[in-house]
């Protein structure tokens, strides 16, 4: 029963998660879960503009990386049975992903409190706060991308899982494990080299 309990609340966490990213994206954007663009400028600018969006977002931000760890609960309680080596792995895994993100916010919410000093300044203390900002943003990539190397470990181990267990269709699995190697590898290569294509990271979902 806690199982089936257990399954029944990983997919509702699922579809949970995809709605609110399929929400973000639509109307708040995805900068919040993505790479950031370097412009401080332009975004000190665009936070100034509607301080309220970028409140939200963060919020849609902190919810779902809350969810992603409860998803990681979920699916360790359903199927550790099954293998506790790869319940373990992608448990650690995306507890830790969803963790930085959470950290990561604390840091990012100080960019509406400096994109509201920077409208009202100008000269060389416009320019010193669009230092910190760019500062705040390069944080925030870093942390980004070395998370999503912990999210690919995760979602390799339960995609492996999926396939040797057969619990789900084979085609889920095996589209998994390509995905989460490949992205992997993409991430790597940011991390080690962050100059290198860092659009390749934008736009991929992390509600697997």
């Amino acid at each position: 029963m806690t199982i089936e309990i257990a399954m029944r609340l990983s997919g509702f966490l699922f579809l949970f998660l995809i709605i609110i990213a399929f929400v973000a994206s639509l109307r708040f954007g995805s900068e919040a879960w993505t790479i950031s663009d370097l412009d401080s400028d332009a975004k000190l600018q665009k936070i100034n503009d509607d301080p309220n969006k970028f409140r939200i977002s963060i919020v849609l931000a902190l919810i779902e990386h809350v969810g992603i760890i409860s998803l990681a609960v979920m699916l360790f309680i359903a199927f550790s049975p099954l293998n506790i080596i790869l319940a373990v792995v992608w448990t650690l895994s995306r507890t830790g992903e969803g963790s930085i993100h959470i950290y990561s916010k604390g840091n990012y919410w100080g960019l509406l409190s400096i994109a509201r000093q920077y409208s009202g300044t100008s000269g060389a203390e416009r320019d010193a706060l669009s230092d910190l900002g760019r500062t705040i943003l390069n944080i925030k990539n870093s942390r980004f991308t070395f998370s999503q190397i912990l999210f690919s470990i995760g979602t390799l181990a339960y995609s492996i899982l999926f396939v040797t267990y057969g619990v789900v269709p084979p085609i889920i699995g095996w589209f998994g494990i390509v995905a989460s190697i490949l992205y992997g590898l993409g991430s790597g290569i940011i991390l080690v080299k962050p100059n290198q294509s860092p659009r390749l990271l934008v736009g991929v979902s992390r509600a697997q």
